[in-house]
This record gives C-alpha cells, structure tokens and sequence, in this order.
C-alpha cells in the first residue's frame, strides 16, 4: 500500500534504508483541533484593522510566524511591509480573540495514535511554531506521559518558523536523529513543505478545508484524510516500513 512512497523517498535522498526511531509531530491541527478558531480570529481582527483574510486562507498561513502573516496581508492590501508598531497592534488583538474561544479540543484520534507509537517504542518529538509559555503543562493535560521538555521544538528554539526546515532541523537535532530515522505528521502546507526540505519522510493529514492536492504539490509522501485514519491505518504503515525498508 505505501511502498511506493517509501521507494521515492529513499530513492530521491539517496538512503539506502529506513531505520525508524521516532515521529515528530505538529501541534495545532494536528494533536489539537485548533485551527478553525485560529482562521477566525485572524478573519476577525484582520477584518477590524482594516485589511482582508478570508478564513480559508488563514490555513494557508498556518505555521508561519504571526509576524510574518501580517507582513504579506499588509503587502497585498496596502502594498507595504506593516511597520513594527502595527505588527504588535494586529498580533496582540489576534492573541485576545483567539482566547475568547474555548479550550481547544484534543484532535480525534490523536491520543490513539500517540499511544500506539509510543507502545512501539519509538521517540515522540513535537514540532511547533508556538510560543506558549505553558505548552508543556497543556500537553501533559490532554496527552499525560507522552511528551518530554527536551524533546519539544518551539518558536523560541529557533530563528525561523516553517516552511523553513529549521525546526524539523532542530527536531532531529534534539532525538539525535538522522533524516531517515523520523517521519514528520503534518496538516498545514508550510509545515510539510519545512518537513519535506528538511529530507523527513512526511505524512500529511488534511484536518482542514484545503484541498488533498495543496499538501502534495507541498511535498507530502503520503496522504491521510484524518488522524482517526491515521491511527487506524498506524500498524499497517509501520509493519510495511518495517518489512520494506530498503530501495528495491
């Protein structure tokens, strides 16, 4: 079923196998079914300052830095970069809006995968853009015995967010990984375009309204329609990575 997939990747890298250690995972739309109140509050302030995101689009921009967002609305709207003063005006309201909402709901299926993972042994890394101070409380909340603080990359591990490869860099750096000893699960296009540049072998899940072909055109190897597909499909992917592991 995914033997093909595995057959390009190795082939396109240059590895002669797979050796699978860990799973380094994303966060928001990922493990948490947090994106539509992201899309809405960047809709909603965008909107209140004057300047046009529609919620779909938002998903577009899912990943990169709030700043950096900001930055190419202000282009195509007013055809400038935003100043600094503006950047902090936009963010700071977008924050407030999107704690308006509530608690994000753990991303059905995600806590099945997760743990199917973890009974195999394998690394679990988290991958985020996120800068949240308590990141690692809410993840012991919602998912208890699965994340460790040294295996966690943040926005403040690095100097530049996805579609960099930087973070999934990172990620590697910090379980002492080599490319073809992880694989990345990713639903936001700049997060598999970064997973993708940083030679990880990627499973793109469309949590979202973006159509399948956006997260292959941003170099998915493989495509799954949810995490519950995910999670149902997780022995079947690992026993045929395992027993088809090497270039044909």
């Amino acid at each position: 079923m995914y033997r093909d997939a595995f057959k390009n990747y190795l082939q396109t890298h240059g590895y002669a196998s797979f050796d699978l250690k860990a799973v380094l995972f994303d966060m928001d739309g990922v493990l948490f079914d947090s994106m539509p109140a992201h899309a809405e509050s960047w809709h909603t302030v965008m909107k209140r300052h004057g300047l046009r995101l529609d919620r779909e689009e938002a998903y577009l921009h899912e990943g990169r830095t709030g700043a950096g967002t900001i930055h190419i609305v202000s282009r195509r709207e007013r055809g400038r970069d935003a100043t600094p003063e503006e950047i902090e005006a936009i963010y700071a309201d977008k924050v407030a809006e999107f704690n308006k909402h509530p608690q994000p709901e753990r991303m059905p299926g995600a806590w099945e995968v997760l743990n199917q993972i973890k009974t195999d042994g394998l690394k679990i890394i988290l991958v985020t853009g996120s800068g949240q101070k308590s990141l690692l409380e809410r993840l012991n909340r919602s998912f208890p015995h699965i994340f460790l603080k040294e295996l966690m990359v943040t926005a403040f591990d690095v100097t530049e967010g996805k579609p960099s490869p930087e973070p999934y860099l990172t990620g590697l750096k910090k379980g002492r990984l080599q490319p073809n000893e992880g694989i990345v699960v990713e639903n936001a296009p700049l997060g598999v375009q970064a997973a993708s540049s940083a030679g990880i072998f990627t499973l793109a899940v469309n949590t979202g309204p973006l159509p399948d072909r956006v997260l292959w055109d941003s170099g998915a190897n493989v495509l799954f329609r949810s995490m519950v597909e995910l999670s149902e499909q997780w022995k079947t992917f690992r026993d045929e990575l395992t027993t088809n592991h090497k270039v044909y």
